[in-house]
């Protein structure tokens, strides 16, 4: 279950990451309570995962499903660049959330 709860933490952490942007500094209150509510649910189904998975493993993993989900939804929703570079570093930050989740 904690593998789960990991996981939809993460999911949580790319909505309220992409929500920033829709609040425009938090002058707009739909977005600014959605991403608020956003993070408060990520933390805390981040805060049941780390009850049995060791910290490092579920930071990093919950960090890193949240900065490659962000990411690709800049590339998608913002048209934020895409260079062989960002997609090479996009695709180690994939490899260590797959190490992480084997080895941790």
């Amino acid at each position: 279950m904690s593998w789960f709860y990991l996981f939809i933490a993460a999911l949580f952490e790319i909505g309220w990451a992409i929500g920033l942007k829709y609040t425009h500094g938090f002058t707009k209150p739909l977005p600014t309570v959605l991403t608020v509510a956003s993070m408060v649910i990520s933390i805390v189904l981040l805060a049941l995962a780390v009850r049995t998975l060791p910290i490092g493993t579920g930071y990093a993993i919950w960090t890193g499903i949240g900065a490659i989900g962000t990411a690709t939804l800049g590339i998608y929703l913002f048209s934020e660049p895409v260079t062989p570079s960002r997609l090479f570093f996009m695709g180690m930050i994939i490899c260590g959330i797959v190490g992480m989740k084997f080895t941790g």
